[in-house]
């Protein structure tokens, strides 16, 4: 390891102050936290071909939202190397390798969507960019700790805080950047001008002699184009989507940011202690849980204690994490339709922004409260509230379909906005639960293998809602194509309902152009397709919320 990076080369000076550590370690959360943001990609990385509207070759949104999950699941691997890696080499290193990791693997992932090679991406963005979240989410975190002994929660919440408002920078400037590098595709003309011709589920037009594929875009498709054009026909494979050119500026972006912040780092000495500040006294410890042993890394995970804090993690990112990685999408689905003249591209996109402010905040609020209220009563309020709060949502969605009106709209966006205070909450405030119940000398590492289940989350929560969205939306399709007239079917897809399978699958067929043809009256399932979701997000935080019941100090003979 050269010199410049070693643990030794940043140990703090007498009388440096503290106050400089947090600015530096906000700013790489700040940059790995715009992982938050992916949603804002996947309306793009599904029409790389189609531009306007999804082609027959291009990605499905199942596809693009599990590199998203894989990003997670490599940041939960390398956390738990990376944290006992942190312990030996110190943060300015594991921050060096970060940036390169991250800023890298976006430039991998540009390729990957120039040569429309989807395994690029995944290598790229998801493996190589997941191993630069993992290392600089751990890093900034117990160096904090240590600087801050007399408010761990606080220290914890000012560092996870940047992680959460990633998204809150990085939304803008993505959705800026890919409108930026736009180019609309070729335009043939309106839909009752042009004769279309269907082949196996794909439609054709004939130009200059030659059959060209294309993609039709209806009144109801203009809500989630990326820059709103007229209706009718466009040529698949012309113009730009322009996320290719994003990737590779923002991988540019923040490979800077980083290096910088990395060689900023400065760490206490072994001896250090705030001025003026007395550890905790024997009862006020016994009453928050808090520990004044400490136990090694590897003895942690022979606790119950480890386990039950990770279930607690686990469940409580699963609720979340899966409507981030879809956020744009769902409130566009949900209220796009019912409430076109208020939820069109800008309205998701400033949501996508507004989840990350909540975010933020959450976890510098919830972090500090957890200081005076403590850890346990603090994961109490997060599960409870969340129960009520995600099971209300499905009632929410069922009644804007049956009336629009504008107060669901408030509604929905309230109580995601206290549910993404608590998600990023959990996060804050779990370093400081694991430095009350294991001690703080070897709280990097065990943070580190406890963001396993961040991991697992990763893959759980995008899952269950990807999965659980696409069967409600083939039945909500079948049930639509059920009511149609066979007639109107043919004439509007040139195929008859006997390929209702192919068209799916060609994305030919939608409940958006369904519903064009569909009789009068009929109900827009669309708003829908979470529900089953929410009720399975509601249930794993009853999970997690007998897990945190049931937490006790660690047994002393676990003690170093």
């Amino acid at each position: 390891m050269p010199p410049l990076l070693s643990k030794e080369r940043i140990v703090a000076q007498p009388g440096f102050n503290r106050w400089w550590v947090p600015p530096v370690s906000i700013a790489i959360h700040l940059c790995i936290g715009s992982v938050y943001a992916w949603s804002i990609y996947n309306p793009a990385l599904i029409r790389v071909f189609g531009v306007v509207t999804p082609a027959a070759d291009d990605w499905s949104l199942s596809n693009v939202v599990w590199i998203f999950t894989v990003a997670i699941v490599f940041l939960g691997l390398a956390a738990a190397f990376a944290g006992k890696w942190l312990e030996d080499v110190g943060p300015r290193t594991v921050g060096v390798v970060a940036a390169c990791c991250w800023g890298g693997g976006y430039l991998i992932g540009s390729l990957g969507i120039v040569q429309h090679q989807l395994w690029l991406i995944y290598l790229g963005y998801g493996v190589i960019g997941g191993c630069g979240l993992g290392l600089g989410y751990v890093s900034p975190v117990s160096t904090l700790i240590r600087w801050f002994p007399d408010r761990r929660g606080m220290a914890a919440g000012m560092a996870i805080m940047g992680f959460g408002g990633g998204a809150m920078i990085g939304a803008p400037l993505k959705e800026a950047l890919i409108r930026l590098f736009y180019a609309a595709p070729e335009y043939v003309g309106t839909l009752d001008a042009v004769e279309l011709v269907t082949e196996a589920g794909r439609r054709y037009v004939e130009i200059a002699g030659e059959l060209r594929e294309v993609v039709v875009v209806g009144a109801n498709d203009i809500a989630s184009m990326i820059v709103p054009g007229p209706e009718g026909v466009y040529v698949a494979g012309t113009g730009s989507v322009g996320v290719a050119q994003t990737f590779f500026a923002i991988g540019l972006i923040y490979f800077v940011v980083m290096m910088i912040a990395a060689f900023s780092y400065r760490i206490p000495a072994p001896d250090w202690k705030p001025e003026g500040w007395t550890p905790p006294d024997a009862a006020h410890r016994a009453k928050r849980m808090i520990s004044a042993a400490n136990v090694h890394i590897d003895r942690a995970l022979m606790t119950p204690q480890f386990w039950q804090l990770w279930i607690v993690l686990c469940f409580n990112v699963t609720a979340g994490i899966g409507v981030l990685s879809v956020a744009r999408t769902m409130m566009t689905e949900i209220f796009g339709t019912t409430l076109p003249h208020i939820v069109d591209g800008a309205f998701a996109a400033t949501y996508v922004v507004m989840i990350s402010v909540f975010n933020m905040v959450g976890r510098f609020f919830w972090a500090s409260v957890s200081d005076f209220i403590g850890r346990r009563t603090t994961y109490w309020i997060f599960f409870a509230l969340g129960i009520a709060l995600y099971l209300s949502i499905p009632y929410t969605a069922q009644q804007v379909s049956v009336s629009p009106a504008v107060i669901w709209l408030v509604y929905f966006y309230a109580a995601t906005m206290i549910i993404f205070t608590m998600y990023g909450g959990g996060f804050a405030t779990i370093p400081a639960y694991l430095a009350d119940i294991f001690g703080t000398r070897y709280v990097g590492g065990i943070h580190g293998r406890l963001l396993t289940a961040w991991s697992t989350a990763g893959v759980l929560g995008p899952l269950a809602i990807t999965s659980l969205r696409e069967s409600t939306s083939m039945r909500a399709i079948e049930n639509l194509s059920s009511i149609v007239d066979p007639q109107r079917f043919a004439d509007r897809f040139g195929a008859s309902l006997d390929q209702l399978d192919v068209l799916v699958e060609n994305q030919t067929v939608t409940i958006a152009n369904l519903m064009e043809i569909a009789p009068p009256g009929t109900v827009d399932p669309t708003s829908g397709l979470y529900n089953t979701t929410m009720v399975l997000m509601a249930a794993l935080l009853a999970i997690a919320l007998v897990c945190n019941a049931l937490m006790r100090p660690v047994h002393e003979k676990h003690h170093m």
